[in-house]
């Protein structure tokens, strides 16, 4: 049992921002209120003696629903040596996040139920965040068959990506889309056109120009979008638009929405902290797919946010190894270590620079991915699963390689100060980190 006092609650999930007590039994939250005196918790979780209840003093500190990751890639099985379910579950739980959804992409690629219970059953052993598989639309992201969509989501996926490769064929996507539909789960779409995408590095245009590098142009991302939405939109299916990252994304994804296509996206933060002019030839842990955008685009997906055009922040960790991210840039594979470090960077640079709230901030990674993939949490409401972080927007930490819990150090924010990080992070009412440490469950 636990009662946590005198902290700043916000749930948009219930138009809840304010100083609050929480009463937690049984691993769900049991009562939201102002000021709870002892006689009051007594009355609540039925019981005489109060030292039976840890008591947390929030005073200065903000209570959130766990934050949901809708992309990261985990690497298991196969590429453990970048990351496993077990170190990436406890990095999101550092980081904030209480439930993740874990992309196909790994050796071999997640295109069949046994592959998912493995990803599910993984994550339950790690006993951290909540992991949810997500299975690949065609069998070996081949882009030439539908994988066997009904018994995957038996197996527990909650959606269907080839992420890291975008179906071209227009045919196949349209067939998944239809396909999808019985099971409720929307499909993911990485959205990028290879033929125009070709072997580029980073976004074309004056700085890629500058560098020498290989431009990919945003037209590569927001064709593919184009076709999706409009895909969508005749086959009724209902699809998710990853890592958007142009401003001509999001007015087709504004205007589809309009006409009442079933679409949602997502925004990568690295996409709104950086920009292609922050690129340089040996700072590969900017070399992300997509590319950094222009400074226009990053306007646009500013404005998207604060438009609700794009419905959720997802993080699309991608671990590397330090020797894959040591070669030169051209080289060098794309990804972005981010979950240990993202809720820090965004609070800092967004939140508390003005350019998102903090109940925006929570409804775009808590809220609005749980509804959108059918997920446990996105709520404290009474009755939920106790899935929480404490926050402290305060508290300042420097990103080493010894402090992460994943195994990858391929962060532009390594050797660097951060401001604003989870204290105190709950996972069904088990308190898994505590003081930026893991707790170890029995």
């Amino acid at each position: 049992m636990l009662w946590i006092k005198n902290v700043t609650v916000i749930d948009p999930a219930q138009d809840l921002s304010g100083l609050r007590d929480v009463l937690v039994q049984e691993g769900k939250i049991s009562a939201i209120g102002e000021n709870f005196q002892v006689r009051d918790v007594q009355t609540i979780l039925g019981i005489e003696q109060i030292e039976k209840v840890k008591q947390i003093e929030g005073t200065g500190k903000y209570l959130f629903p766990g934050l949901i990751d809708v992309h990261v890639h985990l690497r298991e099985p196969g590429q453990e040596n970048k990351e496993d379910i077990r170190s990436g579950s406890r990095a999101a739980v550092r980081g904030g996040f209480t439930s993740i959804l874990a992309m196909a992409n790994t050796a071999p690629v997640i295109d069949q139920r046994a592959l998912a219970e493995f990803v599910r059953l993984q994550g339950q052993r790690a006993g951290m965040a909540r992991v949810y598989p997500v299975a690949a639309v065609t069998k070996g992201f081949k882009g030439q068959e539908l994988v066997e969509m009904m018994d995957i989501r038996a197996g527990g996926a909650v959606g269907f990506s080839d992420d890291g490769k975008g179906i071209q064929n227009a045919e196949m996507m349209r067939l998944a889309l239809e396909y999808a539909k019985m099971t409720g789960c929307p499909i993911i779409s990485h959205c990028e056109d290879s033929d125009l995408a070709g072997s580029g590095s980073m976004r074309r245009g004056e700085v890629s120009a500058r560098l020498g590098l290989r431009g990919i142009p945003a037209s590569a991302e927001s064709v593919m979008v184009a076709r999706d939405v409009l895909l969508a939109g005749e086959t009724g299916g209902k699809i998710h638009i990853a890592h958007v990252s142009t401003k001509q994304s999001v007015e087709i994804i504004r205007t589809a929405k309009a006409m009442g296509i079933d679409v949602t996206c997502e925004v990568n933060p690295h996409h709104l902290l950086f920009t292609d002019q922050d690129v340089t030839l040996t700072g590969t842990s900017l070399k992300v797919n997509p590319p950094l955008p222009s400074e226009e685009d990053q306007d646009a997906l500013l404005q998207g946010l604060a438009d609700g055009t794009i419905d959720m922040l997802a993080t699309d960790h991608a671990p590397h190894t330090w020797e894959e991210k040591a070669k030169p840039f051209a080289e060098a594979p794309f990804g972005i270590n981010a979950l240990e470090t993202v809720l820090a960077a965004v609070w800092q640079n967004l939140a508390t620079g003005g350019k998102l709230t903090s109940e925006q901030v929570v409804k775009l990674w808590s809220v609005n991915p749980a509804r959108r993939f059918g997920l446990a949490g996105g709520t404290l409401q009474t009755g939920a699963a106790a899935d929480m972080v404490l926050f402290d927007s305060e508290y300042r930490e420097t990103v080493t390689a010894d402090s992460l819990e994943s195994k990858a150090q391929n962060t532009p924010f390594l050797g660097k100060e951060l401001k604003g990080f989870p204290i105190m992070t709950w996972v069904g009412g088990r308190l898994v980190m505590e003081n930026r440490k893991i707790i170890p469950q029995k």
